[in-house]
């Protein structure tokens, strides 16, 4: 279903994510584990809960808790600062 999974991903939750300022910043698929792993970032607790509360996510809920087997949550700080890439 990772096929699958990955138009819902692109199709439903990247624009809603975004409309909510939840930003994806990577996703990577390891297919050999059946993994997929993604990077988002979100200014407060409040922008994240605006998403996940939100009407669009809701509609969509049920197609995305049929590809999800296990979930795992980490949250992490950037030890770093904020990155900037330049065009080269």
């Amino acid at each position: 279903m990772m096929d699958s999974w990955l138009a819902v991903f692109k199709e439903k939750i990247m624009p809603t994510t975004a409309q909510y300022g939840v930003n994806i910043h990577a996703a990577w698929v390891n297919r050999p584990q059946n993994e997929f792993v993604w990077v988002r970032s979100y200014e407060s607790a409040e922008k994240l809960n605006a998403y996940t509360t939100s009407p669009e996510r809701a509609a969509y809920s049920d197609l995305t808790s049929s590809h999800i087997a296990k979930l795992e949550v980490r949250e992490v700080e950037s030890v770093i600062g904020e990155l900037s890439i330049a065009n080269k």
